[in-house]
């Protein structure tokens, strides 16, 4: 008997560890030959632990699984969800990227490969630099970190550019507040990530490559780290990529925390070991990145999608989506929300689905009142604005922004202007320091909404005129994009900082 539990951190955090240490002494103690295979998470973390027992009909689904569940599963009486495959909200996905996320064993590179995985590479060492490229600027790749830049031309200006060394670097600094597809695929598929730095490297000349990875992601470190290992080992990585003759190999470094250190000029001084601060642009990273060299900066999911062009074709990827927005969206519902994890579709879902359709609604049972995409400094969408589409320039069109693809669901009990008030102090803690509309300006806003709180005349507007000076002064989006989630509470929730005149006066 094959018996699938997730290593995954959301699924450990949930007893996943104490579930699969319960089946191994229940099935020892009944004499049963079970075989537990540590996989990665399907993504439906409500259903976390979830466990998959393998029959010749499929891969079983029984979740959540406590340890006091355990008898009773391996009696084979504890209600099965059928299928994993055919569990509505699974099965209405477009898994690309994370089409082996749950699915193997994340370190067995032989079950990788017997899933698809390098076939990208493979096709890719076929190909000389200028196609590999052009491949990636035919998919329509954009990057998944927030910024949505083309990932073509990132790429296409490092390989024009003449350098006696380049890098690539992945930026897995997941900082952003409901975001975990970073931690998701690597702790799931980590091969992929590997894969995919290997295909950018040898498309745009780059020998060494970097994943710069948070330390608040033990098990992910771990992960990542021992692939890194088998990949070079079984010559994946290495001087001679493959038998292709052309080298790249990478290694894993640990940040210390610091939400600006997601911003890719502060995360390239924290890898040379300096202080992580935001350097002016230009010179670009793509032309002076580290050590002052030729380097892309590219997200986890940005990284992780490329194989599957690869495999697939560019074509195949670019006919999902919408306008600009091509290939797949991988959402990460959290918050007040019944129906919580990680969600793969084709970019074009509407916002009122992904949250009261597919996220179900708030946990509580009360009413949506306002959902965040994009991280701590994504806007605050009200249910007014739910119609709209998911697609960069659309989310922009209604005063948001994708970011990370992250939405955190907040019912009708929340206090806006607390929720505007946090952006700013968040804005406040984690500044590095070296712009004055950013340090100084995010201070300023706290103080301000306290103002407008305590019911002072003009406070409001003077919030206003600071976000536009924050928006347009700041050097990176920690300061610029502040304003987004501070003004969208201002401008959809007026009555929330009016019930706090009103209590003043």
């Amino acid at each position: 008997m094959k018996i699938y539990v997730p290593l995954d951190s959301a699924a450990k955090a949930l007893g996943a560890d104490d579930v699969a240490d319960a089946i191994r002494r229940e099935a020892a103690a009944r004499g049963l030959d079970v075989q537990i295979v540590r996989n990665g998470s399907r993504g439906m973390v409500w259903l976390e632990p979830l466990v998959e027992i393998a029959t010749p009909e499929g891969r079983i689904g029984y979740g959540p699984v406590s340890v006091e569940d355990v008898p009773a599963l391996l009696d084979g009486k504890m209600a099965s969800l059928g299928p994993v495959d055919e569990i509505p909200w699974f099965a209405r996905q477009t898994r690309l990227t994370f089409a082996r996320c749950g699915l193997i064993d994340p370190l067995d590179l032989d079950e990788y490969a017997a899933h698809g995985g390098l076939a990208g590479l493979r096709r890719a060492i076929s190909m000389d630099r200028a196609g590999i490229v052009q491949e990636v600027l035919d998919s329509g790749l954009r990057g998944r970190g927030g910024a949505g830049f083309p990932t073509g031309i990132k790429w296409k200006t490092v390989m024009d550019a003449a350098a006696p060394q380049k890098y690539i670097v992945c930026n897995a600094d997941e900082g952003d507040s409901g975001t975990f597809a970073d931690r998701m695929i690597i702790e799931g598929d980590p091969f992929t990530l590997i894969e995919g730095m290997t295909i950018a490297g040898l498309g745009v000349g780059a020998t060494r490559g970097y994943v710069y990875l948070r330390s608040e992601y033990p098990d992910a470190i771990a992960i990542l780290t021992q692939a890194v290992k088998i990949a070079r080992q079984r010559g994946m990585l290495g001087h001679d990529v493959l038998g292709s003759g052309q080298a790249f190999d990478m290694e894993v470094r640990t940040g210390a925390g610091a939400y600006v250190c997601g911003e890719e000029t502060s995360l390239l001084n924290s890898l040379e070991g300096k202080r992580g601060t935001v350097r002016a642009k230009p010179p670009l990273p793509a032309l002076e990145g580290f050590l002052g060299r030729p380097t892309i900066v590219n997200n986890v999911i940005s990284l992780a999608t490329v194989p599957v062009i690869f495999e697939k074709g560019a074509k195949h990827y670019a006919d999902f989506g919408l306008g600009r927005s091509r290939g797949t969206v991988t959402l990460q519902i959290a918050g007040n929300v019944k129906r919580g994890g990680l969600f793969e579709t084709a970019f074009g879902v509407s916002l009122g689905e992904v949250v009261n359709d597919i996220g179900g609604g708030t946990a509580t049972g009360r009413p949506v009142k306002a959902v965040q995409v994009g991280g701590p400094l994504g806007a605050y969408m009200p249910v007014s604005r739910f119609d709209a589409p998911l697609g960069y320039e659309e989310m922009d069109q209604n005063g948001g922004l994708i970011g990370h693809a992250g939405l955190v669901v907040f019912d009708d009990s929340v206090d806006m202007l607390q929720m505007a008030r946090f952006a700013m102090e968040f804005c406040a803690v984690e500044s590095c320091g070296k712009c004055t509309p950013c340090r100084i300006g995010a201070v300023r806003g706290v103080e301000t909404i306290d103002r407008i709180a305590e019911g002072a005349p003009g406070a409001i507007d003077l919030l206003t005129d600071l976000c536009e000076t924050m928006k347009d002064g700041s050097l990176c989006a920690l300061g610029g994009f502040t304003p987004f989630p501070v003004m969208s509470a201002v401008t959809h929730f007026p009555d929330d900082f009016a019930t706090h005149r009103e209590a003043a006066e």
